[in-house]
């Protein structure tokens, strides 16, 4: 086919059609499918990490989340804690309120006891005092010591007296009255 010819076959120009192939090389060649714009999304296991501890630590913000992952060895900034917070409708602390006194008792219960006197008063009118520890949170009360006239020491010894008689580096659950 002659030359002068082309042009009415070819609506384009040599030049053209090389730009147009050193283009479509160049796009093939550069990855950009590969590339998207930003920070690259946070994992949703991270997420839900980040959640969980909001919910279990009611009185962490999202810097103290934020140190808390970078210790597990998450490298996440402090600004995408702050916004998954935020799109689960968390504020992050200090404005969240700290724990119920229900949810601060239960966290406390297993190592939390109480000690207190009683009073009973006899059919012949004589008060005696006894003294019970009750353990939170299996909710078992033990007697400790009986007494007409409580004093200081006495009170001293009959806490000796019940600890000897447990094995309290075990905890509460191993303590059972000897």
């Amino acid at each position: 086919m002659p030359r002068r010819r082309w042009a009415k076959i070819f609506s384009i120009s040599p030049g053209t059609l090389l730009t147009w192939h050193r283009k479509l090389v160049a796009n093939k060649w550069d990855y950009s499918w590969r590339r998207r714009p930003g920070r690259p999304p946070t994992a949703a296991a991270v997420k839900a990490l980040v959640l969980r501890m909001a919910a279990d630590n009611p009185t962490w913000g999202h810097r103290r989340i934020h140190g808390e992952l970078t210790r597990l060895g998450h490298k996440i900034a402090a600004s995408p804690v702050w916004n998954i917070l935020n799109q689960a409708g968390i504020d992050p602390a200090p404005r969240r309120s700290g724990p119920t006194w229900k949810q601060f008792l239960a966290a406390q219960a297993e190592h939390n006891v109480a000690v207190d006197f009683l009073h009973v008063d006899t059919i012949n009118l004589k008060r005696i005092y006894a003294l019970v520890l009750l353990e939170h949170r299996s909710r078992r009360a033990y007697l400790l010591g009986v007494t007409a006239s409580p004093t200081g020491e006495w009170t001293t010894q009959a806490a000796r007296n019940f600890l000897m008689g447990t094995d309290t580096r075990g905890g509460p659950d191993s303590w059972q009255a000897g």
